[in-house]
């Protein structure tokens, strides 16, 4: 089977699409044959050497949505045929997404929404399953409460605007140029263009940040909230700045499980959410697409067609 590796780090220059022995699945595991998968932000942070002593050569890519093709021991609640979606990162103890197949835990996979395609399926996974918990699990976001979100034309953040809006809070979010366009037809109430305006001037008594973004942009966003309001980071926490501004600080590590999944599920095929795929690529085309991702002009996610 084809897959895309790495066996040193690096740029994108340094993924190379390889021939290799199809995965066997382990206890628990079932064989995916994969048809599309999506470039997240760790998988760039993985390639460039997040995990430093990592073994090479090794298989990228998260995300996936495809079909099981082979059920391994005392692996329960799949049969062969079964459409999934799910995540297959090697460093979860899968085989990785960026492949013909993938074997994966089916404790990270469910059944694909029906509603969904193979691509959109794919495009949806770890920013569905981060605006869901972020949203439901870490805010409990209720009706009438107002909430920032930052990066709101990027993967999580087109899904936690629509989930969001939902609930009936007021949404804030901060885009630019054409992200602007986008973010207003999901729903947010007001937009930000965070290159000519500084939200933590327009913005106060806030009861939820969600934020993507980190560094600045993390630090003065505790300005924007109430007291005993909570931020929710995808890039760490402060401590000391949630205590100084009286606020919760939570830094989300995204469990992509097969119940946060069927969450998920749920609110697609309610159709609360709808997924916005900036491009596809061919599975030839992946470094390409590591560069549009690095760009930071995507709006939405970006989808690798592994076989069609």
């Amino acid at each position: 089977m084809i897959a895309a590796q790495i066996n040193k780090f690096g740029n994108s220059d340094v993924i190379e699409l390889v021939d290799i022995e199809k995965p066997v699945p382990k206890n628990g595991q079932v064989l995916v044959k994969v048809f599309a998968s999506s470039i997240n932000p760790v998988d760039i942070k993985i390639r460039e050497g997040m995990i430093p002593n990592m073994n090479f050569p090794f298989t990228l890519g998260s995300d996936i949505a495809g079909v099981v093709a082979e059920i391994g021991k005392g692996a329960e609640g799949f049969e062969v045929g079964n459409k999934v979606y799910g995540q297959a990162v090697v460093l979860a103890g899968a085989s990785g997404a960026f492949a013909e197949f993938a074997a994966v835990a089916t404790s990270t996979i469910a059944k694909m929404p029906k509603n969904l395609d193979f691509k959109e399926a794919a495009a949806v996974v770890l920013t569905g399953v981060s605006a869901v918990q972020a949203i439901t699990e870490h805010f409990n976001l209720q009706f009438g409460q107002k909430i920032l979100i930052h990066g709101g034309a990027g993967g999580i953040g087109t899904m936690a605007i629509q989930i969001a809006k939902r609930t009936g809070a007021f949404v804030a979010t901060t885009a630019t140029g054409e992200g602007m366009n986008l973010v207003k037809k999901l729903g947010a109430d007001e937009v930000i263009d965070y290159k000519n305006q500084d939200f933590s001037e327009l913005l106060s008594n806030y009861d939820c940040v969600f934020d993507t973004v980190g560094g600045e942009v993390y630090k003065k966003s505790f300005k924007v909230l109430k007291k005993g309001g909570i931020i929710v980071s995808m890039l760490g926490k402060d401590e000391k700045l949630a205590e100084e501004y009286g606020v919760t600080a939570i830094g989300q590590n995204t469990k992509v499980t097969t119940e946060n999944l069927n969450k998920l599920t749920q609110l697609i095929e309610d159709k609360v959410i709808k997924v916005h795929i900036d491009k596809v690529y061919d599975f030839d085309n992946i470094r390409e697409a590591f560069k549009e991702k690095e760009s930071g002009e995507v709006l939405g996610k970006l989808v690798i067609e592994i076989q069609n």
